[in-house]
């Protein structure tokens, strides 16, 4: 639905230091880190070791203490529409309908036509919710509610979308369903994604390639390339090639 491949993300030298009363902690040394045009990576680390801070950092929603963030090759300072960001929580409104939901930030912004109510009709298509474009939050299972944040993330067109641990609160039934389902739309539409994970399989699983980092100060202590052929689905799981992956992805996390 982009019509263009995702955008370039760089993170250079990317450091953070949270001061609370008399407290200080540093969550980020030093973070290097480049994302190609399309390519789906994992941030892969223990609790606490700064990888929701970093992606923060990339939506512009936190300064870093140095360091920056370059979009295809311009520095962000803030957020924009280029870059999308999707929680663990879908943070739909209960008051709205699944169709507002979608449309809610271009009403915000005043921009509904009839095309963006079009467009967004098409998105709840594309994400299996053409006909509970009606329906409120409630009525909606929680994989079901996952895809339409993804469908009003998607209607604004964003060339990064940045995932923190989006399905880790959901059965795992479900969760996989998700996984399989986001490898599907990512691999129509080639929207760059950072995604946010301590789970191993699901790194494997979903990702060009596992940037795992340490414990705090985050940094990237190792990166891992996923060669393993595309599509992928659950059948995967079980292969010599994937159970040899994750014991190493796991290997690398322990040495965190």
């Amino acid at each position: 639905m982009n019509g263009e491949v995702g955008a370039r993300v760089e993170v250079r030298s990317i450091s953070k230091i949270f001061r609370r009363s008399r407290q200080v902690t540093q969550a980020l040394a030093s973070v290097d880190l480049c994302v190609e045009p399309g390519e789906f990576i994992c941030l892969l680390g223990p609790s606490g070791c700064g990888k929701s801070t970093l992606l923060h950092i990339v939506a512009g929603f936190i300064a870093p203490d140095a360091g920056e963030v370059r979009v295809d090759g311009i520095a962000k300072t803030g957020p924009g529409a280029d870059r999308c960001m999707l929680f663990q929580a879908p943070t739909l409104f209960p008051w709205l309908t699944t169709i507002d939901n979608v449309l809610f930030g271009l009403r915000a912004r005043g921009a509904i036509t009839s095309e963006s109510r079009r467009q967004a009709g098409e998105l709840l298509e594309l994400v299996g919710l053409g006909s509970f474009g009606g329906h409120y939050p409630h009525q909606l299972s929680g994989g079901m509610r996952h895809r339409a944040a993804l469908a009003r993330a998607l209607i604004n067109r964003p060339r990064v979308l940045l995932m923190d641990e989006p399905f880790a609160a959901l059965d795992a039934i479900t969760r996989e369903a998700m996984q399989n389902f986001l490898l599907g739309l990512w691999g129509r539409e080639r929207t760059t994604i950072i995604f946010v994970t301590h789970d191993v399989e699901e790194a494997a699983l979903l990702s060009d390639r596992v940037c795992v980092m340490s414990g705090r100060p985050g940094r990237i202590i190792a990166t891992e390339e996923i060669a393993l052929g595309r599509p992928r689905d659950e059948v995967l799981r079980d292969t010599a090639e994937f159970v040899s992956l994750r014991r190493k992805l796991r290997e690398r996390l322990a040495d965190a």
